[in-house]
Order: structure tokens, then sequence, then C-alpha cells
């Protein structure tokens, strides 16, 4: 048995949004520019980019955060464990997280990747969050000033 058989793995183009648990193996197609962002938390400065990730049935971009971006590079192979799907902007991204990892793998699971089927380019409507978890807090988006 392989490295990436080790957890039930899901492909790519099967993500919904919300995944969570995601267990994947993709290769990065290409890497965007880093920007600076401020976190609300606590002010502090990070660097983000998203990297095309694609496997046999689909691609989406995976966001990378701080050192994650000077250490992954294109065309390697990335084991995904425990990542995750929000939604930035209406469209889906995967995310390590806090809780999540990669490693990458010498070789792909899979001899062609599909990148006509980017699920980052389908539109996803914005979903509350359940009570407890933050997010507006029950006020309505209709209530918000822009």
């Amino acid at each position: 048995m392989s490295d990436y058989e080790e957890e039930p793995q899901m492909k790519i183009g099967d993500l919904k949004s919300y995944s969570r648990k995601v267990y994947t193996v993709a290769k990065v197609i290409s890497i965007g520019e880093p920007r600076e962002v401020t976190s609300r938390k606590d002010n502090s400065s990070h660097s983000v980019c998203e990297a095309l990730v694609a496997d046999d049935t689909g691609s989406i971009y995976l966001t990378l955060w701080d050192e994650a971006i000077d250490e992954i590079e294109e065309e390697q192979v990335l084991k995904l464990d425990n990542a995750y799907i929000n939604v930035f902007r209406g469209s889906m991204r995967l995310n390590l997280g806090k809780y999540g990892s990669y490693e990458v793998l010498d070789e792909a699971p899979f001899d062609e990747v599909e990148l006509e089927n980017n699920i980052s380019d389908q539109q996803v409507e914005y979903q509350r969050r359940p009570y407890g978890r933050g997010g507006n807090r029950g006020r309505d988006n209709r209530s918000r000033r822009y």
C-alpha cells in the first residue's frame, strides 16, 4: 500500500462547498503572486497566495500562507491531509488551516490532470454558519451598510 492510500481519498472533482476533512492528492499546476494581508484577530501581517492544483477529475485553487508559499513549487505532487473547503468571494478554495498538513510525493497516482473542470470557477452562494461558530451572529446580511 502506498503512502497516499492511508486515508480515504477524495477527488477534486467531487469536492463540495464547505467540505471538511479532505484527504486528497494533487499536482501543483501554477502558483500566483504572494500578497500581504493583515489578520483581523491580532493585526499581524501574513503572506498569502493561491496555487492551482489538479488531479485527474478537476482543479481548484489552494490557498497558501506564509512558509508554505516558499516551500511548495510548481509540478510538485502534494498529499493533502485534513484540508477543508471554504468560499472566498463566491468561489470555492481548498485550505489547510492549522489542523491540515501536506507532504510532497515522488509521483502522482494519476497520469493526466483535468484542468477544464476548475471547481473554483463555479459560483457558490453564501451559507450562514450554524450558531456558535462566529459569523454574523444572527444578523441578517441585508442590515449591513456597504
